[in-house]
């Protein structure tokens, strides 16, 4: 790789850790999962630079790559997840919510499945369109509005949000 190409890999990967962080956390519900994620889809998305630094959306390009590495995890065996000490944001400190409505959020988090958690967090954590997220979930924009959709509908009802995150 040449120099312009590495410094242009770096200087990608600083601007954009914290947010590639915040979104595997979700995905994963461990930090250092979430941090071994980042990292292994940063790794693919290195070994072809040159080409993947001209796509027209590289944000949504990374997050794509990000989702996969997620998703194959799941192809070696089953994964059980633990939302249980997600209590804030790597980098960004929280102003707004107490630790309690955090934990409680992540854990009807949790309960969604797979696509629906992913879905929704790419739509409202990292704010990408619909045609943004179905291009990084490689499924259709109706299935995004579906998948979103359910999943809304099953926060609305989780016990976790509606009676003061008790179970």
């Amino acid at each position: 790789m040449r120099e312009t190409d590495e410094e242009g890999f770096h200087e990608f990967v600083a601007s954009r850790w914290p947010r590639l962080v915040r979104l595997a956390l979700g995905l994963t519900g461990d930090l250092h999962l979430a941090e071994d994620l980042v990292q292994t889809a940063l790794a693919k998305v290195y070994a072809s630079w040159r080409r993947v630094r001209q796509a027209e959306d590289l944000d949504g390009y990374v997050y794509r790559v990000l989702c996969n590495a997620n998703h194959d995890r799941f192809r070696k065996h089953r994964v059980v997840e633990d939302y249980g000490v997600l209590l804030s944001e790597p980098g960004e400190p929280d102003e707004t919510a107490t630790v309690e409505e955090r934990a409680a959020l992540w854990a009807a988090l949790a309960e969604l499945a797979p696509k629906q958690r992913a879905a929704v967090l790419l739509r409202y954590f990292e704010d990408l369109t619909e045609a943004q997220t179905a291009a990084v979930l490689g499924v259709s924009i109706g299935t995004v509005k579906s998948q979103t959709s359910d999943a809304l509908r099953r926060l609305r009802t989780s016990p976790h949000l509606t009676d003061g995150g008790s179970r």
